[in-house]
């Protein structure tokens, strides 16, 4: 089998998808990060493309390696891992296609049926009495936790920042059954970070995400060793290497990949192998709740080192909730995404949607 064409197709002007074409008429789909659209469009067809095309799409490893030669990934770093992070989907995609076996299948089989997920808010602008009234309505739909973004990211301690009163809310409305989580965007310095992390612990926080950036691990570090709390990160980093030195020397408890940017299923393998060989467990970073969704699902559902509820993002997302693009919706009912159970993703693309809302 041989790659014939790649195609990076931008969704309602902001969602790169890409799909591969092979001379058997397999096509794998894949989605990337969605900032920078353009540039990822440019970076997968013009960059990319030229060095898988014409070689077999499911020999994986080999053509990852190709992808980071060819965009000198290691040295230029974030742009190129997220035109790579697509690709490697859609050839896992065509390579279960090939053998007519769901991905979960290729990386060992399934260890649970389907993916705890907790509802995620991405609102930044909500009184804490609104943000708690909000957790109680998804905690009604059976989501497992909830997860909020009360700080104010790109400043450090500001004090329009509401993170205590919310969670207090949320804490009194939910009771004290319900996991909530807290992503505060790097927005702290070390003390403050110490500080506030003390007044979550006695609320009953699961995890407490980047306290700090995910750059300063002395930061990171101090703050995970001041704090009974677990501290999660890693939305913001790429490479295996990455992860190892914030498991290393930023001492977090928690680390958090990103499949459509973290590239793809072949680093994540690499990645699961050294957050358990060094005894530290993986939540997803997941903002996407298309093909992101379903490769975190195939991922999680085949590897123990994923003991906890996974991301979902309940803001709207047009390509899911106005101009939804896939034939089937997802199914996330009473707090899991079931798994789909066809080849590859599992997943097919309404083409007629597609073709309405790519940009030109």
């Amino acid at each position: 089998m041989k790659i014939t064409s790649v195609e990076c197709l931008i969704l309602d002007n902001q969602f790169p998808f890409v799909f591969i074409e092979t001379d058997e008429g397999i096509i794998g789909l894949g989605e990337c990060f969605r900032r920078q659209p353009e540039v990822t469009k440019t970076v997968v067809e013009n960059v990319l493309a030229p060095a898988i095309i014409g070689k077999d799409p499911v020999n994986t490893d080999q053509r990852f390696q190709d992808m980071v030669n060819a965009g000198n990934a290691l040295e230029i770093g974030g742009a190129i891992w997220i035109a790579i992070a697509g690709l490697d989907i859609a050839m896992w995609d065509i390579k279960g296609k090939s053998l007519n076996l769901p991905i979960y299948e290729l990386l060992g089989g399934k260890i649970q049926e389907k993916m705890p997920v907790y509802a995620s808010s991405m609102k930044r602008d909500l009184a804490p009495k609104d943000e708690a009234k909000r957790a109680v309505y998804y905690a009604e739909q059976g989501f497992l936790a909830y997860k909020l973004h009360s700080a104010v990211p790109g400043k450090i301690d500001d004090e329009s920042d509401q993170t205590i009163e919310t969670v207090t809310e949320v804490r009194k409305a939910v009771g004290d059954n319900f996991d909530i989580l807290v992503d505060v965007n790097g927005a702290y310095s070390v003390h403050h970070a110490i500080e506030i992390g003390k007044e979550l612990e006695q609320l009953g926080v699961f995890h407490f995400e980047e306290p700090r950036p995910h750059y300063d691990l002395e930061g990171l570090s101090k703050v995970a060793n001041a704090l009974d709390i677990p501290i999660a990160s890693g939305e913001n980093i790429y490479s295996e290497y990455e992860y190892k030195e914030l498991i290393l020397k930023g001492k977090v408890d928690i680390i958090q990949p990103d499949i459509v940017k973290t590239p793809g299923f072949t680093t994540f393998i690499k990645i699961a192998n050294i957050a358990s060989i060094l005894g530290v467990p993986i939540t997803c970073h997941n903002t996407q709740p298309i093909i992101s969704s379903v490769a975190h699902a195939h991922f999680v559902c085949s590897n123990k080192n994923f003991p906890y509820a996974q991301e979902y993002n309940i803001e709207n997302i047009s390509i899911r909730d106005e101009f939804p693009i896939l034939s089937e919706p997802l199914d996330v009912k009473n707090g899991y995404l079931s798994i789909p159970e066809g080849p590859g993703l599992g997943v097919e693309l309404d083409m007629k949607m597609i073709n309405k809302i790519k940009s030109s």
